[in-house]
Parts: C-alpha cells; sequence; structure tokens
C-alpha cells in the first residue's frame, strides 16, 4: 500500500522529512487508503510510523475492515477467558475450623514471651495452619462434621490425598490451640493430684523440671515436648513438626513449641533462654483441670 501510494524509496522518505519537523507526524493507514499526516489517529485509522518508526518503505499491508476486526477483538477475548486470563479468584474454602482467640493481650507473658512474637505466632502462622487444614478438608467434604482432635488421633483413617495434610495444618492446628491454654505468667507450680502424679513419676516436681528442659533441647530442628499422658502415667516426649502426641493415642496435658517461630525474635539461637523461660509461664491450673478430665 505504502509503496503503490508514495512510490519507492525517494518519494516516501521526502515526505516523511518535511512532516518530521513537526509536532505529529504520523503514517496512517485507513481501510482504504495510506496517508502522512501530521494529525493524531481517529477511529479506524491505524498510526503505522512515526519519528521513532521505519524511515524505509512499509510492505504491503491486508487491510482489516470493522467487522473484521470487531470478530478478531471478540475471538481473541474469548480465548483469553477461556484460557483463564479473566478468570475470577478460586473461591476461599468455607471455614470448617477457625483460628481461636488467643485469650489474651500479646504482652502478657513480657518479659519472658515478647509481644511480636505472640502476635506474628498467633495471628500469622496459626492462622495459616487453619486455612490449609481448611483448604485441604474442602476437598472430602466428609470430614467437615469431625473435630480435629478426631481428625489428629485418627490419621490412618484419613483420605490418602490430604493425610498428610491433617498431619500437618490440622496437627499445627490442635497444638497451638492447646498452647494458648497453657501459657499464663505467674501461676506458681502443679498442685494437687497432678504434682502427686509428678512426684510419682518423676521423682519430684524439680526432676521433672530438668527431665523437660534437657528433652526440650534434644529436638532436632522444629518440633515439640510434651508432658503426656500414656496408659495412665506421665511421659515426656518429643514429636517432629507439627506431629502431636494424639496420634499415637496419647493425650498432651502441656507441650512446648520449639519452632523457632516461638522464640527467634527474643532469643534467636538461645533456644536453651526460652526453654527456661517457658517454664515461668506455664498455666498449672488449666493443665492441673485438664488432667483431671482426661483422668475420668
Amino acid at each position: 500500500m505504502v509503496v503503490a501510494k508514495f512510490g519507492r524509496d525517494a518519494a516516501w522518505e521526502e515526505k516523511f522529512s518535511v512532516l518530521s519537523s513537526q509536532k505529529s507526524h504520523i503514517l496512517n493507514l485507513s481501510t482504504d487508503n495510506c496517508a502522512l499526516s501530521t494529525r493524531p489517529h481517529r477511529a479506524g485509522i491505524l498510526p503505522a510510523a512515526g519519528l521513532y518508526g521505519f524511515p524505509f518503505p512499509l510492505p504491503t499491508m491486508n487491510p482489516l475492515s470493522r467487522r473484521n476486526a470487531i470478530k478478531t477483538i471478540a475471538l481473541t477475548t474469548g480465548a483469553l477467558a477461556t484460557s483463564g486470563a479473566f478468570a475470577q479468584p478460586a473461591a476461599t474454602p468455607p471455614e470448617v475450623f477457625k483460628l481461636p482467640a488467643l485469650g489474651f493481650d500479646y504482652d502478657a507473658l513480657e518479659p519472658h514471651i515478647d509481644a511480636e512474637t505472640m502476635k506474628i505466632h498467633h495471628d500469622k502462622h496459626h492462622a495459616a495452619y487453619v486455612a490449609k487444614l481448611n483448604a485441604a478438608i474442602a476437598k472430602e467434604s466428609s470430614l467437615a462434621s469431625k473435630t480435629v482432635e478426631d481428625l489428629v488421633a485418627h490419621l490412618d483413617a484419613a483420605p490418602e490425598g490430604i493425610r498428610n495434610d491433617i498431619r500437618n495444618h490440622g496437627g499445627g492446628h490442635f497444638n497451638h490451640t492447646l498452647f494458648w491454654q497453657l501459657l499464663k505468667k505467674g501461676a506458681g507450680g502443679p498442685q494437687g493430684d497432678l504434682l502427686k502424679a509428678i512426684e510419682k513419676d518423676f521423682g519430684s516436681f524439680a526432676k521433672w523440671q530438668e527431665q523437660f528442659s534437657d528433652s526440650a533441647m534434644k529436638v532436632f530442628g522444629s518440633g515439640w515436648t510434651w508432658l503426656v499422658l500414656r496408659s495412665g502415667k506421665l511421659a515426656i516426649e518429643n514429636t517432629p513438626n507439627q506431629d502431636s502426641p494424639l496420634s499415637t493415642a496419647g493425650q498432651p496435658l502441656l507441650g512446648i513449641d520449639v519452632w523457632e517461630h516461638a522464640y527467634y525474635l527474643k532469643y534467636q539461637n538461645r533456644r536453651v533462654e526460652y526453654v527456661k523461660a517457658f517454664q515461668d509461664v506455664i498455666h498449672w491450673e488449666f493443665v492441673g483441670a485438664r488432667f483431671k478430665e482426661l483422668q475420668g
């Protein structure tokens, strides 16, 4: 089209050069014409080249009619929609399980556990376990009526496709839900039947404290250390990651989270200091009531 209108190189370049010194210069291609113009392009006229365009004859182009252009746009838009380019975001899985309230102010355990750690630990980490557990349950609606305790305690019965999700995220949800409840500053020590059971199975409360702390220091990487009621006796056990004693027929009375997210902001790599500080914020009244309930 350009060659037919202006001829070869010299004629086109001469006219283009004259217009190059003006404010706006466009080689306009319409559906039935080709012209050099200083005017902005209008509907139905396509700018083909400008000052930074093509200083040589453009190849002949097949014009598009308005109808063909609309048809092309419609087909392209349909293809993009089909491919998911304009698809709506995936629906959020229903909240079968919900993030429980922390139950106290973020700074309630200061100086033993800092407020920022508590905020991130509860609002981010625990919330993520809940969200991912809900996503897993959405794939198996038959499990929606079960409690998290049931799911974690009967991992072998879970569908294979989501069993690992229940183990990790269901375990994370159960473990943390228990964890928040057993924290309270200035709660003293164990009393009554729980103290007697500790003295019977560990020799004394002081010996339990020592053994519990030693066990927590031996967790490699991330995991938990638990005081567990198993077969009528108390025991100290470690589990990796978010595994729970529930999965092996144990009943956890209390547990310390030794994932780094539980202490690193304040204690960095000094886990031993965090473990010692944890001993000062155990809510022994809650642990004693749980022990009594599980015995019954």
